[in-house]
């Protein structure tokens, strides 16, 4: 695809790794020389500098003949301009990073209206992913598939877990829950596990199954579960915004700390049902004086990672049972491995993961058979998909042990009439089914992308 990134911040450059990863012609637009310079360099992209939003700029970028428009600048505003202009002048998606909640409650006007391909909020969607760790208080991370129906949670194997040295055909000694153990992280090295896998004490595990079964397996192997109804946020930003008002219809008792006292006096219009503290939240006293010991949950979203993740730890010194840090540069998650820090959180890699699963599917003639869903995960270097079984599906209603799999892919986990299926050698794919596919290193669009051939009829 010909796809002219508009922007080149944190999700911009993000995009553009993922995008030259993928081997699209990628131009990239901004004006800051130093920025285009420095990504022209790194990646295989022509890049220009101006204003995203001029007319000339635009048509030097090639926009008339583009697949996609990715306008991911700082200015909601201007990404909206920018992405009228590249339709009008007849780019085939448009799509749009738009953070205000004011223009946020007005995403089906911008696609409907407007005629936006899509509309992204990196902000709103942290503030999901953050929801789902708390409320899923053992998992590290929590994406979810089918609509909510099927889930993927990472969990890290600490001392005491009954998991330590067990062989994965043995899990049915430790659990009768229906889950599946679907990728590892050890160290710096990525395993798709089979049957003879040994799991070691600080392995990270992306496990698979409907939400009531992973959260017996967490309980049956040692993760104890405790739920969160206090939670303590530090920095007053939009995805603390969007995270209390998630959280208030849960039930769950909100307190924010922010410093600004002009932010303060917005979010107590705008959210008058939590508890604003105007105050320092990376002062210990500050924190003691408001009970952070006696909070369940601490989630630390200042603009600095280093803040976030020095809070973070300071939380769980102090006795908070779940600790939460926002941090922009993965290039710090190999040393997070190493801290007690129970979750991250990566807006842009979020963001990232959704836009590139949407050309995905669009760069899929048929888009029937495109990808449905796409995370990123074990530091982006692993992918986990969802597909839908239809007519055009390659051997459908034969036992999966017939069936020739790709190299580094494996199947999940498969949704039938609402129900979570475990993948064995003598279950099958059916139509209507949803695939949840995970694979390294392999570019999957459609859901025949997995097979090589039929080992025998």
């Amino acid at each position: 695809m010909y796809i002219v990134v508009v922007g080149l911040g944190k999700v911009g450059q993000l995009l553009t790794q993922y995008l030259s990863k993928e081997g699209h012609d990628v131009v990239v637009v901004d004006h800051n020389r130093q920025k285009v310079e420095d990504i022209v360099n790194q990646y295989d992209v022509l890049g220009i500098c101006g204003n995203g939003a001029n007319n000339d700029i635009l048509i030097e970028a090639g926009v008339e003949k583009a697949d996609a428009v990715i306008s991911v600048t700082t200015s909601d505003e201007l990404n909206i301009l920018s992405g009228l202009i590249c339709k009008r002048l007849g780019a085939r998606y448009t799509i749009a990073r738009v953070r205000n909640p004011d223009y946020s409650r007005q995403k089906d006007f911008l696609r409907n209206d407007l005629g936006f391909s899509m509309i992204i909020n990196p902000e709103a969607e942290a503030a999901n992913e953050i929801r789902r760790m708390i409320t899923f208080s053992s998992a590290m991370k929590v994406d979810t598939f089918a609509k909510g129906k099927v889930e993927l949670i990472e969990l890290k194997i600490f001392e005491g877990i009954q998991l330590v040295h067990l062989k994965l055909s043995d899990l049915s000694s430790v659990t009768r829950s229906s889950v599946l153990i679907c990728a590892v992280k050890r160290g710096q090295e990525v395993i798709i596990p089979n049957g003879d896998f040994v799991i070691e004490q600080n392995d990270h595990l992306y496990v698979t199954g409907s939400h009531k079964d992973l959260a017996r397996f967490c309980l049956d192997v040692g993760f104890l579960s405790k739920k969160i109804k206090n939670v303590v946020i530090i920095g007053g930003s939009k995805i603390a915004f969007y995270l209390i008002r998630q959280l208030s219809v849960l039930g769950i008792k909100t307190k924010i700390i922010e410093h600004n006292h002009q932010r303060c006096v917005e979010l107590s219009q705008k959210i008058p049902y939590t508890t604003i503290i105007e105050a320092d939240g990376s002062n210990h006293d500050i924190l003691l004086e408001e009970g952070i010991q006696k909070s369940d949950a601490l989630v630390s979203l200042t603009g600095l990672d280093e803040e976030n993740i020095i809070l973070a730890l300071l939380g769980k010194q102090l006795g908070v049972k779940k600790s939460i840090a926002k941090v922009n540069r993965m290039s710090l998650g190999h040393m997070l491995d190493k801290m007690d820090i129970d979750n991250i959180v990566d807006p842009k890699s979020i963001i990232a993961s959704q836009i590139i699963g949407y050309l995905r599917a669009k760069d899929n003639n048929d888009e029937s058979t495109s990808v449905q869903t796409l995370y990123k995960i074990v530091n982006d270097e692993v992918e986990a998909l969802e597909f839908v079984v239809n007519e055009k599906t390659r051997y459908i209603h034969k036992p999966l042990k017939n069936i020739h799999i790709k190299n580094h892919i494996l199947i999940a986990g498969i949704l039938r009439n609402n129900e979570m299926i475990v993948p064995k050698g003598d279950d099958t794919l059916e139509i209507g089914d949803r695939v949840i596919i995970v694979t390294i290193d392999s570019l999957i669009k459609k859901l025949n992308d997995i097979f090589e051939e039929l080992i025998y009829e």
